[in-house]
């Protein structure tokens, strides 16, 4: 069967036309690091948008317990999530360029230090702290915007932290109250053990009980968020209809609630909340940048003198 002739970026792109221009993302270069349930939906959304370059960053393949959440489907088993993620990213944007990296962040960073000077962005949609603190030391050393994002266990809520350049942290957001790791939903079992999140001690049956999933449409409020914030990033500065969006979306930390359980479980319900927290909405922090910070206090001076 002929395959149909690929439209032109004009036509692909006239739906966001005053919104975001057909041109105005597409010299934008955006490294999405673990492509997950969080940064395959991610990954997929910017390209919608017409983001040109992708950086794709994860070592693992598709299995089973990924298909529930991911945008893979049981075609993909087996295969690299990277490669997997670039057809995806193709399928809705043939004119991006995808550059594909099959290695775990935290142990060979350089693989981003090698091209990070040309990253506008960078998203970190892993599910463990040890990259994390990785990507946050490299965003704070080049000056660049890191935007990290995680489910709490079964996705009964999630948060969203945005790292500007001579700002806080990831390392200031771990030590501030707002944040508790322990709260972080579990999704795999070997990636758990790797990160030393589940002890290596741990039997069989009691590392299965520790992973704990939500569902896929408890997640994408948060993926939106990410993207909402990745978008306005990327076209500050330009002319957008979501140049708004910058007077609303001021904090660096943002939290979702999905349902009334566990640390939610004594906010107010959804229709009746009067002044206090409630489910289904965004409540916004600032967190500080800590003084004493290993990690940010002099590269932010360096930063900003």
């Amino acid at each position: 069967m002929k395959r149909p002739q690929i439209p032109s970026r004009e036509d692909l792109y006239s739906r966001s036309k005053g919104i975001l221009e057909v041109d105005i993302l597409k010299d934008k270069s955006v490294a999405v690091v673990g492509l997950g349930s969080f940064g395959s939906t991610i990954s997929v959304e910017l390209a919608k948008a017409g983001v040109g370059v992708f950086h794709l960053y994860d070592f693992d393949t598709v299995e089973l317990h990924n298909i529930a959440r991911h945008t893979a489907t049981v075609h993909d088993l087996g295969r690299l999530k990277t490669d997997v993620m670039e057809e995806a990213i193709l399928g809705k944007n043939p004119y991006a360029e995808v550059h594909k990296y099959e290695v775990n962040i935290s142990t060979h960073p350089e693989a981003l230090t090698d091209i990070i000077q040309a990253i506008d962005l960078i998203i970190c949609a892993t599910d463990n702290n040890r990259s994390r603190f990785v990507l946050s030391e490299l965003a704070c050393q080049y000056g660049k915007t890191c935007i990290y994002g995680r489910a709490f266990t079964r996705a009964e809520g999630g948060d969203v932290f945005i790292q500007r350049p001579a700002q806080a942290c990831y390392c200031c957001l771990v030590g501030n109250q707002w944040f508790d790791p322990a709260d972080e939903e579990i999704t795999d079992e070997a990636s758990a053990r790797r990160d030393g999140t589940i002890p290596a001690y741990t039997s069989p049956e009691d590392a299965d009980a520790m992973v704990q999933v939500g569902l896929s449409s408890d997640i994408l409020p948060v993926c939106n968020m990410m993207v909402k914030l990745a978008l306005l990033s990327l076209s500050r500065g330009r002319e957008s209809g979501i140049a708004a969006l910058d007077e609303e979306l001021v904090y660096n930390y943002y939290m979702w609630a999905n349902r009334r359980e566990r640390r939610f479980s004594n906010w107010r319900p959804f229709n009746n909340a009067g002044h206090l927290p409630t489910i289904l909405r965004w409540y916004g922090a600032h967190i500080p940048a800590a003084p004493d910070c290993a990690v940010c206090s002099e590269t932010s001076q360096l930063i900003t003198d």
